[in-house]
């Protein structure tokens, strides 16, 4: 399945406001789950597989790193539950990094929203608007909308993913 997101990812500094929003929006909640995303070494894009109890997928999505809402183009497989993509991907290409964390998904429309408790990383919220048609206009207006409606500043926008958080600490401790 091929998308066209717009997202952006935003520390979390009050997850009772955006709860309290996404209740008054009527969205769709799946649950929480626990997902591991393991990362493996490409030579472009960022390709990985997830695994929870909710969302199992190997997606491959090439985007900018920058401190805004910005374009993403996803390519995603569904997988069932328990498969060996995970071993045959890690012998194959080598594992960049591992992100742990506890989800909770909701839905707005196309909208996608997640509260996000990072293992080594702590609390985020991350909007993502899909579309797979290309109207990259309307998500984009999804997306700022719901910047606003979050109350998220242009401060709190987090340029890198998870997996690069985790290797810059990584770097930083020196190890």
């Amino acid at each position: 399945m091929k998308l066209l997101n717009f997202e952006f990812k935003a520390h979390l500094h009050d997850a009772a406001q955006v709860r309290a929003t996404l209740k008054r929006l009527r969205a769709r909640f799946l649950g929480t789950d626990r997902q591991v995303d393991t990362y493996f070494r490409v030579p472009a894009g960022r390709l990985k597989i997830r695994e929870g109890r909710i969302e199992n997928s190997l997606i491959f999505y090439q985007r900018t790193n920058s401190a805004h809402a910005r374009r993403s183009a996803v390519e995603m497989m569904l997988l069932p539950r328990r498969n060996s993509v995970r071993a045959i991907l890690s012998r194959a290409l080598g594992v960049l990094a591992v992100v742990d964390k506890r989800r909770e998904i909701y839905f707005v429309g196309n909208v996608k929203i997640h509260l996000d408790r990072v293992r080594g990383l702590g609390t985020f919220v991350e909007v993502e608007a899909m579309t797979r048609t290309g109207d990259i206009g309307k998500v984009r207006a999804q997306a700022a909308k719901f910047q606003k409606l979050f109350a998220i500043s242009p401060a709190d926008i987090v340029p890198l993913s998870y997996s690069d958080l985790l290797l810059e600490k990584r770097a930083a401790r020196g190890s």
